[in-house]
């Protein structure tokens, strides 16, 4: 078995390969061919243990992911998320691979947003506003940046902005600078990036131009609202996956549970759009919102990828297990 840490995970796969990953995994996702069971919760004294299996058809491999989520770690000098990914053989369930999944879920939601990004934004979309400058804002730049001409990128944050805009000065050449609300990071922006836990909606329709893009990342809860209610109703509404989204997504539940917004304003899967299923932005003018909670098919797909970059070019350290 390989024990790959994040280090290798970041080396044996970049930006636009993920990306490449999660467009085939969700394309299995909206066409049946992937096995992926609503995540699962537990408890703990200390957070909560997310259990996200996945497999999609005709793959070599079967992924299982284990995500500890603890809110009390930063005051303990620790992350708050913890993440291992698990890759086994698809016929003989056979164990090969061991790897970070705190990187690999940060770049497969990159990933995520870097493709929502490539077929809903305006192709001359030159600005980008980042709200929240936790691990998941350096991913998101990232995708965006390799799937549009980024000139400007405005961050805001309640804390930690000007550490991540210095940050991203090193790795882009965009005009990057830490702002001091949310309006002034939104104002003008032809792509949003919300990367918070807010229960209260930090992107409001008031602060936004037409024909903008908006990727929701942040929240995962149906009591997390990073996005308002008016945006969701003025948006055409793009999801990874429907019926997760209807369970965990407090951007779409809370605006329907007010009888804003009905089930079917969801207009498709980002797997649809990606497949051709459906057409993706109607006008220059429209507003797009991709709603993501994650999904285990983009752990699948992207830890797959990882294997064989790592495989290939001796990545890691392989260990024996017993016969």
């Amino acid at each position: 078995m390989r024990i790959l840490t994040a280090d290798d995970v970041r080396v044996a796969l970049n930006m636009r390969k993920a990306i490449d990953a999660v467009r085939a995994g969700f394309i299995a996702l909206s066409t049946g061919r992937a096995h992926v069971p609503l995540r699962s919760a537990l408890d703990t004294p200390g957070g909560v243990l997310l259990t996200m299996p996945a497999q999609i058809t005709g793959a070599p491999v079967n992924t299982v992911k284990v995500v500890s989520v603890c809110p009390d770690n930063p005051s303990r000098g620790l992350p708050t998320i913890h993440a291992a990914v698990l890759v086994s053989d698809a016929q003989t369930g056979v164990p090969l691979a061991l790897m970070d999944g705190r990187y690999l879920t940060a770049l497969r939601t990159g990933a995520a947003s870097g493709l929502a990004t490539e077929l809903l934004a305006r192709p001359d979309a030159s600005t980008l506003a980042v709200i929240g400058a936790g691990a998941q804002a350096r991913t998101q730049v990232a995708a965006v940046c390799t799937v549009r001409p980024i000139t400007e990128i405005r961050i805001y944050s309640l804390s930690g902005a000007e550490q991540l805009a210095a940050e991203l000065r090193t790795q882009h050449t965009a005009h990057i600078m830490a702002v001091a609300s949310a309006s002034a990071a939104l104002r003008g922006a032809d792509v949003v990036v919300a990367a918070t836990d807010s229960k209260t909606p930090v992107v409001t329709l008031a602060d936004l131009t037409p024909g903008v893009h908006i990727n929701g990342i942040g929240s995962f809860t149906p009591e997390m609202q990073e996005i308002a209610a008016d945006v969701v109703a003025a948006a055409r509404v793009v999801v990874d996956h429907r019926s997760s989204a209807w369970a965990e997504a407090g951007d779409l539940i809370i605006p329907r549970d007010q009888g804003i917004i009905r089930e079917d304003h969801v207009y498709a899967e980002i797997g649809e759009i990606a497949a051709e299923l459906k057409p993706g932005r109607q006008g220059p003018q429209e507003i797009t919102f991709f709603k993501s909670v994650g999904n285990a098919v983009q752990d699948a797909a992207v830890a797959q990828r990882v294997l064989e970059a790592a495989s290939a070019r001796g990545l890691g350290i392989e260990v024996a297990l017993s016969p």
